[in-house]
């Protein structure tokens, strides 16, 4: 397993990306320290750090919609996480299943 401090030798905050386990979907990208990757591992449910609010939060905690992490994973660089789980319900706060679904480009579409 790697060591947390390798995490955060950068940042005090880096991104984590969430994958749904079932089908490989990008669901949404957040943001965690590590007080949050600590109780991420002790509950299998998703934790975060909300940059907007400063303060600690479990995804689902107030949606129901939790995020069961069945896998953790750091990118080459040791910057970047991946959580892969299993979401109870819509992932987005707007209740969509991802928070990606804003086109913008499109491969065949006149730019």
């Amino acid at each position: 397993m790697l060591d947390l401090d390798l995490l955060f030798q950068k940042s005090k905050l880096i991104p984590v990306i969430i994958q749904d386990a079932g089908d490989g979907a990008v669901l949404m990208l957040g943001f965690t320290n590590r007080e949050a990757v600590e109780r991420t591992l002790q509950t299998k449910t998703a934790w975060f750090w909300s940059r907007s609010r400063q303060k600690l939060w479990n995804k689902g905690e107030s949606s129901g919609h939790f995020l069961h992490v069945v896998k953790m994973l750091a990118d080459c660089d040791t910057d970047t996480l991946l959580y892969v789980c299993r979401p109870d319900g819509p992932t987005c706060h707007t209740g969509r299943r991802s928070c990606f679904f804003h086109t913008l480009w499109e491969e065949g579409e006149a730019r």
